[in-house]
C-alpha cells in the first residue's frame, strides 16, 4: 500500500534527532525530511529479522484481554463473539521485531502509551470491518494501528509522564513524534510508501487542515480511523495529565464537537456510537444527539502547558 494514492511530501526541517531503540541515529536534528530522505533511510535498512506475530509476542494478548475488559469499554466490546472475531482479525498481524521491541519498551516503562498501542489497535480493526471493504487485507498491509505511536520513543519518559503541565519546549517535543514514527517505520520496513509510514506521520492530523505536523487535509479513509480511535482512547483511558479519565458520555461528546467543527470524520463518528449503543452500523440511521450534556474530569490538563517565556527563563 502506497502513500496518499502518490502524494509528494513537502519538505519539513526535524527540531529533534530520530533514533532507534537501540540508540542508532537515523536522522540529527535541523535534517530536512521529504520523500527523498525516507527513500534513503528505507534503502539504507538492513532488518533481516522474519516479522513474529504480534498477538504471541511478550504479554501482548494477555494483556489486550486485560484491557478490553475495562469498563469504559464494556458498550463496545460487550459480547464473547465480539472479542472473538476481533482477535481473529488482530492475529493476522504480523510486525518486525524492532516494532514488537518498542512496544515492550513501552510496555516496561510507559504503561498508559504502552495501552493506548494496543486499544487504539483494537478499536481500528473493529471500525475498519464496518467501514472498509477490504478492511483485513488493508490493515495487514499497513501494519497500522499498532504502530501508530512507535515515534514517541524519540520523546523523553519524563514528558511522556508528566503530571504537571508541559512547557512550550516539552510540547514541541511531544509534537516531534509523528515525524519521528515516519523516519523510524521507512528504516523498519525497509519501504517509505507503505502506508504504515503515512499512519505514523498523519494521526494528528485533521480534515480540516488544523492539525500537525503538516496541517494538510486528512482524508486516507484508514488514517481518518485511525485518528478517531486514537482521540476516543486518549479520552477514556488513564493519563498521566488527569486524575481520572472522561466518562463514555462526555468522550463521544468531545468527538461530537470536533466533527460538528469539520475536524473529523462523521462516519466515523457514528461508527463508534454503533457499537456503543450495541446496533448494527447504517450511516443512514446512526443519530448522534447534539445535546451535550457531560462533564469533563476534574484536574484535566490536557492543552495546558507553561507559556513559551516561562519556559525560556527555566533553560
Amino acid at each position: 500500500m502506497l502513500i496518499g494514492s502518490g502524494e509528494c511530501m513537502p519538505e519539513m526541517t526535524l527540531q529533534y534527532p530520530v533514533h532507534t531503540l537501540d540508540g542508532q541515529l537515523l536522522m540529527p536534528a535541523g535534517a530536512v525530511l521529504n520523500d527523498r530522505a525516507l527513500a534513503e533511510i528505507a534503502a539504507r535498512a538492513n532488518n533481516t529479522s522474519p516479522p513474529h506475530p504480534l498477538l504471541q509476542y511478550g504479554r501482548v494478548r494477555e494483556d489486550l484481554l486485560y484491557f478490553l475488559d475495562n469498563p469504559a469499554y464494556h458498550n463496545i466490546f460487550n459480547h464473547p463473539t465480539k472479542i472473538s472475531n476481533l482477535l481473529q482479525s488482530m492475529a493476522a498481524i504480523h510486525l518486525a521485531l524492532p516494532c514488537l521491541e518498542t512496544i515492550e519498551y513501552f510496555h516496561q516503562h510507559d504503561i498508559c502509551t504502552y495501552r493506548h498501542m494496543l486499544m487504539v489497535f483494537a478499536l481500528t480493526t473493529l471500525l475498519s470491518n464496518d467501514l472498509l471493504p477490504d478492511s483485513e487485507d488493508r490493515i495487514r498491509e499497513s501494519l497500522a494501528s499498532p504502530t501508530h505511536d512507535i515515534g514517541k520513543i524519540c520523546v523523553p519518559l519524563h514528558i511522556l509522564k508528566k503530571r504537571t503541565p508541559l512547557t512550550y519546549a516539552e510540547r514541541q517535543h511531544l509534537n516531534h513524534h509523528p515525524q519521528a514514527g515516519s523516519v523510524l517505520l521507512s528504516h523498519y520496513l525497509g519501504d517509505h510508501r507503505r502506508l504504515a509510514v503515512t499512519v505514523a506521520r498523519d494521526h494528528h492530523e485533521r480534515r480540516d487542515g488544523s492539525g500537525y505536523p503538516r496541517g494538510i487535509h486528512a482524508r486516507d479513509p484508514l488514517t481518518e480511523i485511525i485518528i478517531v480511535c486514537d482521540i476516543y482512547d486518549a479520552l477514556v483511558s488513564p493519563r498521566p495529565y488527569r486524575p481520572i479519565s472522561f466518562d463514555n458520555r462526555t468522550a463521544i461528546e468531545e468527538i461530537t464537537r470536533l466533527a460538528e467543527k469539520g475536524e473529523i470524520g462523521w462516519y466515523v463518528v457514528k461508527a463508534l456510537v454503533a457499537h456503543n449503543r450495541d446496533v448494527p452500523f447504517d450511516t443512514t440511521k446512526v443519530w448522534v444527539s447534539p445535546e451535550k450534556r457531560g462533564v469533563q474530569p476534574a484536574g484535566n490538563l490536557y492543552g495546558q502547558y507553561l507559556d513559551a517565556a516561562y519556559d525560556e527563563t527555566q533553560a
